[in-house]
C-alpha cells in the first residue's frame, strides 16, 4: 500500500459533505417528503436536486472506504482499526440520537401530524418509547443513518481483515484491481449496480439497516471501490484514463433525466418489480459522475492547503448538526410565512454559521470533542484503548 496522503481525496470528502448540506437545504423546498416543508413547495427545484441525487450518497461511501483503508494502514491491525472506528462513530451516534436529533421528529409531528405537546414533553415521555408514534419510529437516527451504515461496513471490513490472511487479501485486491483497470473502473461498478437494480427492482431505500439489503449492496460497491483506490493506488491511472469520458456521459445522462422529468411531470413511482429506463440512466449518471469527480480530484486537487486539515476535521461535526439546524430554522421560517428566496438565504447563512459555531465550541472543549466525532487532543486521556 502506498502510504502517501492523497489530498485530492480529502478535498473530495470535504466537497461531498458540503454538497450534502446544500442538498438538505433544498429538501425544504421540493415537493418530496421531508421533516419540514415550505408552505408551497416548488417543483422546479427538483431539477438542480436531481443533479446530485444519484451519486451524493455513494460518493460519501467511496471516500469513507478510502479513509477506512488509510486508517487500517496506519493502525496495522483489525482490532485497533475497529476500536478506533467504534469510538469515532458510535459515541457521536449516541450523542446525536439523544441530544441533537430529537427536535427533528418533534417538528415533523407538530407540522405534519397534529402533535400538540411541547418538546420537553415529547423528549421526556414520547421520544424514548422504542416504538412508533403516528408512523414515526422513535427514538431515531434520522440523517445519522449514514453513520450506522458506515459502522456496519466497518464491522464487515474488520471481520474480513481479521479472518482472511494478508496474502489472500493481497490476491483478492490484485484481482479486483485488474478487473477495475482501464475502462473497468467505469464499466464494472456500473454493471454491478445494474445487476442489483434488476435483482431487486421494487426496492426503496429505508435507512433502517436491517431491511435495506439492496441499498447495502449498492453502497458497498462504492465503499469497496474507495478501499481499493487506497490499497491499489495504480487504479488512479484507470480513473485518469476514463474520467473525461465519464464526465461527458454524466452530463448527457443528467440532460436526459431533466428531459424525462419535463416530458412526464408529476409521474408517480412505477409499479413494484418494474425497471424503467429512468432508473438505469440515473445509475449511469451516478457512477459516471463519481468517476469524473475522483478524476478531477486526482488531477487538480491533489495538493495541500493551510486550511485543508481544519476543513477535513470540521466535516463530521458539520454533518452531525447540519440537518437539525435546517429543520429548526425551516420550522421558524414556515411559522413566519417567509417566502422562498429569503428562506433559502436565511437557511444557507444560518446553517453555515451554526455548523461553524458547533464545531468551534466542540473542538475547544476536551470532553466535547469525542461527542462530535473529533479525536482527543494529544496528551489528553483517550476513550480508546
Amino acid at each position: 500500500m502506498d502510504r502517501t496522503r492523497h489530498y485530492g481525496m480529502d478535498w473530495l470528502r470535504i466537497g461531498a459533505f458540503a454538497l450534502l448540506i446544500l442538498y438538505h437545504i433544498g429538501m425544504f423546498f421540493v415537493p418530496w417528503d421531508w421533516h419540514v416543508k415550505i408552505l408551497a413547495p416548488i417543483g422546479r427545484v427538483e431539477i438542480p436536486m436531481m443533479a446530485t441525487n444519484s451519486w451524493r450518497l455513494p460518493l460519501l461511501f467511496l471516500v469513507s472506504g478510502y479513509a477506512s483503508a488509510a486508517l487500517f494502514a496506519k493502525l496495522g491491525s483489525a482490532g485497533a482499526f475497529l476500536r478506533s472506528r467504534s469510538a469515532r462513530l458510535l459515541i457521536p451516534l449516541a450523542f446525536g440520537m439523544v441530544v441533537i436529533i430529537p427536535v427533528q421528529p418533534w417538528i415533523e409531528l407538530v407540522t405534519q401530524h397534529g402533535y400538540t405537546a411541547s418538546f420537553a414533553h415529547f423528549w421526556g415521555d414520547d421520544y424514548f418509547r422504542f416504538g412508533t408514534l403516528d408512523g414515526i419510529v422513535l427514538p431515531t437516527w434520522q440523517h445519522l443513518w449514514f453513520v450506522v451504515y458506515l459502522f456496519a461496513y466497518t464491522l464487515l471490513a474488520a471481520l474480513l481483515l481479521a479472518i482472511v490472511p494478508a496474502r489472500a487479501r493481497g490476491r483478492v485486491a490484485d484481482a479486483a484491481a485488474r478487473l477495475l483497470g482501464g475502462w473497468g473502473m467505469l464499466v464494472t461498478p456500473f454493471a454491478l449496480w445494474i445487476a442489483i437494480l434488476f435483482f431487486f427492482p421494487g426496492h426503496r431505500d429505508t435507512h433502517a439497516l436491517v431491511d435495506d439489503g439492496p441499498a447495502h449492496l449498492h453502497f458497498l460497491v462504492a465503499f469497496a471501490a474507495g478501499w481499493l483506490l487506497r490499497v491499489r493506488p495504480q487504479l488512479f491511472d484507470a480513473v485518469s484514463r476514463c474520467w473525461p469520458a465519464a464526465a461527458v456521459l454524466a452530463l448527457a445522462a443528467y440532460a436526459w433525466i431533466v428531459w424525462a422529468m419535463g416530458a412526464a411531470p408529476g409521474e408517480g413511482a412505477p409499479p413494484a418489480g418494474v425497471v424503467t429506463p429512468f432508473m438505469a440512466v440515473r445509475l449511469v449518471q451516478g457512477w459516471a459522475s463519481i468517476v469524473a469527480l475522483v478524476g478531477i480530484a486526482d488531477r487538480y486537487g491533489n495538493r495541500d492547503h493551510p486550511r485543508r486539515a481544519m476543513f477535513a476535521e470540521a466535516v463530521f461535526p458539520f454533518y452531525i448538526i447540519h440537518q437539525t439546524i435546517i429543520v429548526v430554522v425551516g420550522w421558524l421560517l414556515l411559522r413566519a410565512g417567509t417566502g422562498a428566496l429569503p428562506s433559502f438565504l436565511v437557511l444557507l447563512v444560518a446553517t453555515t454559521l451554526g455548523c461553524w459555531l458547533f464545531y468551534a465550541i466542540g473542538r475547544s472543549i476536551g470532553w466535547l470533542r469525542p461527542l462530535i466525532g473529533l479525536q482527543r487532543k494529544q496528551g489528553e486521556r483517550s476513550w480508546v484503548r
